[in-house]
């Protein structure tokens, strides 16, 4: 493993109060010592780990900054080795020119990522908690960072970890009967295995389910508007986003694309998306607008039906074309909108529900805004009863691979147990299990794997 030392700036780059440059790797403290004086004339490497001095960074005979220096020594420090953090002014000059010292003396520049790379061969961290860290850095939602935060604390990692062992257990036990296979010896108790098993794959599929929700919850939850023309969905779009963020106008199909818009609600985003109105259409570009709207509803967790109230006489259609392309486990709320120019929409919600006991109905006006806060907090409580049913969630796309191959491998396994079939099959069937459980815990990585994982990380993280 390579343990040379590199060098970084943990903080963004550009003009601020301070920067804080990280440098980890064998003899990094005694390179730091070749650019910095301390102010109590001790050598750096002379000082107690984990302590925090005040210092000069020294350019030659020229003090370049005052800087704060932190220390610590392996392997009690984020990667494991021996580490140095040095807070100066943030100046682009003083990091810039920082940077040049540390590798004139010695270090590299770090690659994305290779902190907390090193952490993890280290043994700092498992390879979920190094993914998480990733996360919890782009988290911009209390969602999103409260997901990070879990699998930081160990997640699902932990469980999967205990899963793997008892599989172990087992699997080492079938595979030492089929090296006393002409003596006939059982060691593995079948029974057991089938518990083990079928416990196994409950825990993974569960996991292996929750990404639906969890990629969203990451990402933002795509909600599209859909509906016939001119039914108001640029207008509520616009009222959502506090802002003209589509065009709104009389004539009918004047929507041609896709708009987006992320609007947070009470913590999670929603990626609401105005779509071109539904209808059977000689306009190319118009007909290319409605498959997008189809496509919108195809990706979509959560679809709002947006229907003129006061004409409701080909509702029974659109919902019928709505539900054709709905992805399983979406939402359906059917808006009806334009309330504020009838005189009883109350009465008429009422009927409509009593028409259509299996729908959801929501009266608003997307013009003034009434009804918008009743949609807010459905949409709230749509995802929130999600995230109850499924307290531990699965947001990344890597773990939910290896999460499905182990549930196929215990499909397979479980299959096995229940027509008879001997210990090679079987044994085939658990390591494959333990193989993708352990590609998402770490104990199996590649260079490719790692390669991935890390490419899309800040330098300095």
């Amino acid at each position: 493993m390579d343990n040379s030392v590199i060098c970084a700036f943990a903080t963004p780059p550009g003009r601020g109060a301070i920067a804080v440059a990280r440098v980890s790797g064998e003899g990094a403290i005694a390179l730091c010592e070749e650019i910095t004086r301390l102010r109590d004339g001790r050598k750096l490497s002379a000082c107690p780990a984990r302590a925090l001095l005040v210092g000069d960074i020294m350019d030659g005979e020229t003090c370049l900054d005052e800087a704060m220096i932190a220390l610590f020594r392996s392997p009690r420090s984020f990667t494991g080795e021996e580490s140095v953090e040095i807070s100066c002014h943030g100046s682009v000059y003083i990091q810039q020119r920082l940077l040049q010292l540390l590798v004139a003396a010695g270090a590299r520049i770090a690659s994305p990522g290779e902190f907390t790379r090193r952490a993890f061969l280290n043994g700092k961290i498992d390879l979920p908690r190094a993914e998480a860290v990733m996360d919890l850095v782009s988290a911009n939602t209390p969602v999103a960072h409260d997901m990070a935060m879990k699998q930081m604390r160990g997640g699902f990692s932990s469980g999967l970890e205990a899963l793997r062992e008892e599989l172990l257990r087992v699997a080492s036990l079938v595979e030492l009967e089929l090296d006393f296979a002409e003596e006939e010896v059982t060691f593995a108790d079948h029974h057991e295995l089938l518990a083990i098993a079928r416990h196994a794959r409950e825990v993974i599929v569960g996991l292996r389910d929750s990404f639906s929700l969890g990629n969203v919850l990451k990402n933002g939850v795509p909600a599209a508007i859909v509906g016939p023309p001119n039914a108001g969905k640029s207008t509520l779009l616009n009222t959502l986003a506090r802002e003209e963020r589509a065009i709104v106008s009389p004539r009918e199909g004047t929507t041609r694309d896709a708009i987006e818009e992320i609007i947070n609600i009470r913590g999670i985003d929603f990626r609401f998306i105005d779509t071109a109105g539904i209808r059977e259409t000689d306009d190319e570009i118009e007909a290319m607008g409605v498959e997008r709207a189809i496509a919108a509803i195809k990706r979509s967790r959560v679809v709002l039906l947006l229907v003129d109230a006061p004409r409701l006489s080909s509702f029974p259609c659109y919902r019928d074309r709505v539900r054709e392309h709905l992805s399983p486990g979406a939402s359906l709320v059917i808006l009806l909108n334009k309330i504020d120019v009838m005189d009883a929409p109350d009465t008429l919600a009422g009927e409509i529900r009593a028409l259509y006991p299996g729908e959801t109905f929501l009266p608003l006006s997307a013009r003034t805004g009434e009804g918008v806060d009743d949609l807010l907090h459905f949409l709230f409580s749509v995802v929130a009863t999600d995230m109850h049913v499924s307290p531990v969630l699965v947001s990344n796309a890597r773990h939910h691979e290896s999460l499905a191959r182990a549930a196929e491998s215990l499909d397979r396994l479980l299959e096995g147990l229940s027509s008879g079939l001997g210990g090679e099959l079987l044994s085939r069937d658990l390591r494959d299990a333990l193989h993708y459980i352990g590609e998402i815990t770490g104990e199996i990585t590649t260079r490719e794997i790692l390669g991935n994982i890390f490419k899309n990380f800040c330098i300095g993280k």
